[in-house]
């Protein structure tokens, strides 16, 4: 697997044009291959996401054709597969059961196929107003948590498939509440075949992992049903199948005011797994995938498949790493992918109408589980608390609140945790490592870092704007009533930027401390920043002796003109 890369770009020369541009004959027996090998994975899934949300499966099989075939023509990541997610799954999934949903079957279809061409339509907006750099927008730390929800919600809302009994949907505790009092009454031939077919994919996946797992899961589920009658004993199967093309049609648009919300969540989360699958998977010679163009592929992609009855789409990143890993080199491998989807509809209608819903329900879950990530919140713990906290926050608020509202919790996280950061930059005092010119902030670790008498070294990072100017200066100042320096300089080697409301702030600080016999220094500006500072009030107040190349530089102005501490340094 390729290293994932920082942010989504456009690519540039001859790699920005269309793949098959430059396409090369060596590639068609590769292509063809894993798109065969996605399309054995690819095609069971669709069909058991369908059921997830309540939808028949061959909405999943309209949902492997028609986007897959339109992102193949107009994305710009070669191993990208887009079909259906679990997370999309389950968000639609919560919007048709949630009210506009409960009708029948026509209308749920119908109401799938507006929310995908709305969430198109906000995509393709998206990308026209070049919306491409939020790609990595909700911080991973808050998609541990919010995919770790969504992977215990998808579990037991498909508890009852495998247990062969049914509960009225009404909440996660009460959807769990509802199957243990259900347990009793489970049917032991379906929960038999559960178990045997979760012990056959996982013994499949983990024994020979380079094959097609759920193709021969669902395969051995149909032969059994079909061989033994089990849709006469009591396991539920999926029934009869709408084969054949699927037809052009354009969504009612009657309901759209009330979905719109549902789409802008479904949106966020389509393209948000994408970009993150895209990134993942880009091979080393790939070009760049270019975001706004991601944007207006997904969009184009939802909109057109909306129009013949698919439901919301996106990159899987596990039927994606089975494309790259089966050695898919351009998009024409999920045109392979497609063609067996339409394959499937067309002549394999028949044998998953004796399919039992159980199989399906062990697929969902089998690929479920390891979203639940437990060893991620750990991993995360270990490197910072904060960080932990937004993870098990936002996985309270998919199992609370549901999944919908999660995205929000999920987004609020990521705003307030880059509000925090930027609010709070770090702010410290800092001593010299002895017998180096290195300076590091003072601590117990290092009691024998140097300090002067009258001399305090403050060090500021990142970026001094309006909105965390006053409590920088309120943590400079709480350190200067510490350390009681006659003289203070402000370390700028790793500021970025200095705004002007954080300038005027530095200006009348520098006034204050003047008024206490104190003096302050700048040291280290980059060229940008000590620019800025030249060029303002500070600047002329500081002039040229109190704006110094570096801290070092700094120190020994400092001890070659202060007699006071000129007798030696001291450790701090």
């Amino acid at each position: 697997m390729a290293p994932a890369e920082g942010v989504l770009q456009q690519p540039s020369g001859r790699d920005a044009g269309p793949w098959w541009k430059t396409y090369r004959r060596a590639w068609l027996r590769p292509d063809g291959l894993a798109g065969l090998t996605t399309a054995a994975v690819v095609i069971p899934k669709a069909m058991a996401f369908a059921t997830i949300a309540g939808l028949p499966v061959q909405v999943g099989l309209t949902t492997a054709l028609v986007p897959m075939v339109v992102y193949a023509l107009l994305g710009t990541s070669r191993a990208l597969s887009v079909s259906t997610t679990t997370t999309l799954a389950i968000l639609v999934g919560t919007e048709l059961a949630g009210g506009v949903g409960r009708t029948n079957p026509g209308e749920a279809l119908a109401l799938s196929a507006l929310l995908a061409l709305l969430v198109g339509a906000m995509l393709v907006v998206a990308s026209a107003l070049r919306l491409g750099f939020l790609a990595n927008f909700i911080s991973e730390s808050v998609l541990v948590g919010f995919k770790s929800g969504i992977g215990l919600v998808i579990v037991v809302d498909q508890l009852p498939k495998l247990l062969g009994i049914s509960i009225e949907k009404a909440g996660f505790f009460r959807d769990l509440a509802a199957v243990a009092a259900r347990v009793p009454a489970s049917s032991l031939v379906t929960v038999a075949l559960s178990g045997l077919l979760v012990l056959l994919l996982m013994g499949l996946q983990r024994r020979w992992p380079q094959l097609p797992a759920p193709l021969l899961v669902v395969a051995a589920a149909v032969a059994l049903s079909a061989g033994l009658g089990l849709g006469e004993r009591g396991v539920a199967v999926i029934g009869a199948v709408q084969g054949g093309l699927p037809s052009f049609s354009l969504p009612p648009l009657g309901l759209a005011g009330q979905l719109w919300p549902a789409a802008i969540g479904i949106a966020v989360m389509s393209f948000t797994e994408s970009a993150a699958a895209a990134r993942a998977f880009r091979g080393p010679e790939d070009p760049a995938p270019d975001a706004n163009r991601e944007l207006l592929a997904l969009g184009a992609a939802n909109a057109l498949g909306a129009c013949f009855g698919a439901m919301a789409a996106g990159g899987g990143t596990s039927q994606t790493a089975v494309n790259r890993q089966a050695g898919a080199r351009t998009q024409l491998a999920a045109l392979v992918t497609a063609a067996a989807a339409l394959a499937t509809l067309l002549f394999l209608a028949p044998l998953i109408a004796v399919m039992p819903q159980a199989a399906l329900a062990v697929v969902v879950v089998v690929y479920a589980l390891p979203m639940i990530a437990p060893a991620e919140f750990l991993a995360i713990r270990r490197v910072r608390h904060a960080e932990f906290r937004w993870a098990v926050v936002a996985f309270l608020g998919v199992v609370l609140l549901g999944t919908l509202k999660g995205i929000l919790v999920a987004v609020i996280l990521s705003l307030v945790a880059l509000a925090q950061q930027e609010i709070n930059p770090p702010v410290y005092a800092i001593g010299r490592k002895p017998g180096t010119d290195v300076f590091r902030p003072l601590s117990s670790r290092h009691h024998q870092d140097e300090t002067w008498p009258g001399l305090l070294l403050v060090r500021a990072e990142g970026r001094l704007f309006f909105a965390n100017a006053d409590g920088v200066a309120a943590r400079i100042r709480r350190l200067i009533e510490r350390h009681s320096p006659r003289v203070v300089v402000l370390d700028g080697s790793a500021l970025i930027d200095l705004e002007y409301t954080a300038l005027k702030a530095l200006s009348q600080a520098e006034r204050h401390l003047q008024q206490q016999g104190i003096e302050l220094w700048l040291a280290g500006l980059n060229p940008a920043v000590l620019e800025v500072v030249r060029r303002s009030e500070l600047g002329e107040r500081l002039g040229r002796p109190r704006l110094r190349r570096n801290v070092q530089r700094a120190v020994e102005h400092y001890l070659r003109d202060n007699s006071k501490a000129s007798g030696g340094s001291r450790s701090g």
